[in-house]
């Protein structure tokens, strides 16, 4: 009776590993598959991309940055008339956009804000042509 038994042992440990061995395998060939999957997909779609042409970019011209620069800062000042830094940045953009006419004004409010610098001053004084 215990050499039935035993046998009945030993069979179902042989089933339960053959079982683990299959399970084993079908995962390993299903990783495969979805590795080799993927490395395929990868280099497809980057040769492809390669034979694309490429949209060229929108060239944005200087003076258009520039004009939003200046509608930036002049947002700001209609908020805060006395910002230090919007009033330097749009005299700046004017002076780059060559409207020393327009940058007087901004020049004009820093000096008052700032009596003490002297770069405000001069270079007001550059631009009204003194």
């Amino acid at each position: 009776m215990e050499s039935t038994q035993k046998k009945s042992s030993d069979s179902r440990v042989h089933r339960s590993d053959r079982t683990k061995q299959i399970f084993a395998l079908v995962s390993m060939v299903s990783f495969g598959g979805s590795a080799i999957f993927g490395i395929f997909s990868l280099f497809s779609s980057g040769l492809s991309s390669q034979h694309q042409q490429k949209p060229t970019p929108v060239a944005v011209s200087q003076e258009s940055l520039l004009a939003a620069q200046e509608r930036g800062y002049e947002t700001v000042l209609q908020r805060e008339p006395q910002n230090q830094t919007a009033l330097e940045g749009l005299a700046n953009v004017r002076l780059q956009m060559n409207n020393k006419v327009g940058a007087i004004e901004p020049l004009e409010k820093l000096v008052k804000l700032n009596p003490d610098r002297a770069d405000y001053k001069v270079l007001l004084g550059q631009v009204k042509g003194k």
